[in-house]
């Protein structure tokens, strides 16, 4: 494969970002996948692009034999994989320790009610198949497991669609990006733009994230102003907790919810 040119932004230019690491490189990379999910917040760049060219650049090269990381492609799959299944395991555990508590944060970005109504709806329409579902949905993968966890979802139940989601979504887009290093034509347009690639990703989700905390926030502001009781309430929390029959249930017929 090429060479990665200079970024035109180099601190999104995922070379530079593995030169920083150095020989942590690979552990930087796991941690950003466990955090999405287990540490209930959000990153600028997008788990789903971080995979792919982490695959990517395992690859190997002259002056990298076993790509960018130093160890197989098999290898780096596997541990970002762990490290994707250990982070829904933590959202699981939060949610079930901390209660409906945990969504009383309601206006803090991300961490909105909105948010959590979104995750609600996918279980809602696929049950307990959500946990699999949602970790190729930003943002609802991060609240998921939190949700089931909160629910009192069945802990073996949950662990093994956990266990699946993170070997077809951590594992597999990392292969999936390694596959593509097949493709000339893929390859060396990535390559090639890879900066402008991540520019786009990360200003989308940058901006995404800033209009939904200004919106939600404008709301809260206008709430409290009208003498409105504020979306924060313990009453408006407990009514975001799953009724647990709804794990249970299979995925009915219908329109799919919108990510």
């Amino acid at each position: 494969m090429h060479a990665v040119p200079t970024a035109l932004i180099p601190w999104l230019d995922p070379a530079a970002i593995i030169a920083w690491a150095g020989p942590w490189a690979l552990v930087v990379v796991c941690f950003i996948v466990f955090a999405e999910t287990g540490l209930l917040v959000g990153f600028l760049l997008p788990g789903d692009t971080l995979l792919v060219i982490a695959g990517l650049l395992s690859h190997s090269t002259d002056a990298a034999p076993n790509g960018v990381f130093g160890i197989s492609v098999w290898w780096v799959a596997l541990l970002i994989g762990l490290a994707a299944f250990v982070g829904g395991e933590v959202g699981y555990l939060i949610g079930h320790k901390a209660g409906p508590a945990v969504f009383e944060r309601k206006e803090s970005g991300l961490f909105s009610v909105k948010n959590v109504e979104r995750t609600n709806a996918f279980f809602e329409r696929f049950g307990g198949l959500t946990i699999i579902l949602a970790r190729f949905v930003p943002i609802v993968r991060t609240f998921a497991p939190v949700a089931a966890g909160v629910g009192h979802m069945h802990k073996g139940k949950y662990t093994l669609y956990n266990l699946i989601g993170a070997v077809l979504w951590g594992f597999g887009l990392t292969m999936f990006g390694y596959a593509i290093g097949f493709i000339p034509f893929v390859r060396d347009l990535v390559t090639e733009y890879i900066d402008v690639i991540l520019l786009i990703a990360v200003g989308g989700t940058a901006l995404i994230t800033l209009w939904h905390y200004l919106r939600e926030r404008s709301k809260a502001k206008k709430a409290a102003a009208a003498g409105e009781d504020v979306v924060t309430d313990e009453a408006e929390a407990e009514a975001l907790v799953l009724d647990p029959e709804v794990f249970e249930r299979g995925p009915e017929t219908g329109e799919t919810p919108r990510a």
